[in-house]
């Protein structure tokens, strides 16, 4: 892109989009606005009916659109990373936004750290368009943060930039997962890698409309199945097999109340059976 880059760091940055014609050039904008620019911008159309790839067409042209047939947040996150030319990664949420200097100073952390492979910041939350306080208990944290991601998604991840070699490891994005997939792989990267933090908001994360998928309900359902798997791996360290397991059955136990309380009493014995037996 038309910003300078360093040979070092070469970055790509992938932005999934379903249906985002309203926020996807503030998106675009902020990623062209980087102090350290990006080597390439890939934009995946995840079946949109909005015309989104008509308008980036004529209004960034120099952005790289890859259309594929609706499926999901992670299908259009792996195959962006497939297309990508560079060794890192860096996702952005199509209704979220970089700051200016996000990418220069998550490189200049790394930088400091060569042995980290992976990288995120703090955030600012907007919800409705107005700046939200971010609760004490979502402060973001790094080191060695597997225990601190397993009570729910502690890395956002239009706040992640993470070198090629950690997916060709742990995996890339479960794509049976219509949410929670980001928790998932966080789980798997953390449970092997340090993350770096950049500790000052250097994303804005905007809440409040109606089409986001963390307004699903049920979103334990799906951190049970990202658990129950990284449990039936053969590799976790035993003292991170034990947290999981812990967290496991605390998860099962509170779905199967929730089933409960809505008459679901049939679903509930499953999961309370699940938290007895793994």
């Amino acid at each position: 892109m038309h910003n300078r880059m360093s040979v070092e760091k070469r970055i790509s940055a992938i932005i999934p989009s379903y249906n985002r014609i309203s926020t996807i050039g503030r998106a675009l904008e902020s990623v062209l606005k980087q102090t350290y620019g990006v080597s390439e911008i890939i934009l995946v159309n995840d079946g949109s009916t909005d015309k989104t790839e008509e308008w980036v067409a004529v209004n960034f042209p120099d952005v790289t659109v890859i259309h594929q047939e609706n499926q999901g947040v992670s299908a259009a996150r792996n195959i962006g990373i497939q297309h990508a030319t560079t060794d890192w990664i860096a996702f952005l949420d199509s209704d979220d936004v970089w700051y200016d200097e996000k990418l220069e100073k998550q490189v200049k952390a790394l930088e400091g750290n060569p042995d980290c492979l992976m990288c995120h910041t703090e955030e600012q939350w907007i919800y409705n368009g107005k700046p939200k306080i971010v609760p004490e208990s979502y402060r973001k944290k790094g080191g060695w943060i597997f225990e601190d991601c397993l009570p729910r998604c502690a890395i956002a991840p239009s706040a992640a930039l993470i070198h090629r070699s950690i997916f060709e490891k742990v995996g890339w994005f479960d794509e049976s997962l219509p949410v929670c997939e980001d928790y998932d792989l966080w789980l798997r990267i953390t449970s092997r890698h340090p993350v770096l933090l950049v500790n000052e908001p250097l994303i804005e994360k905007h809440g409040g409309h109606g089409d986001q998928l963390s307004n699903q309900r049920e979103m334990d359902r799906y951190r049970i199945q990202a658990l129950a798997k990284l449990l039936g791996t053969k590799d976790l360290k035993e003292d991170y097999r034990a947290l999981a397991h812990v967290q496991f059955q605390k998860k099962c136990i509170i779905y199967a109340e929730g089933l409960e309380k809505h008459g679901r009493a049939g679903e509930a014995i499953h999961y309370r059976t699940l938290a007895d037996g793994l």
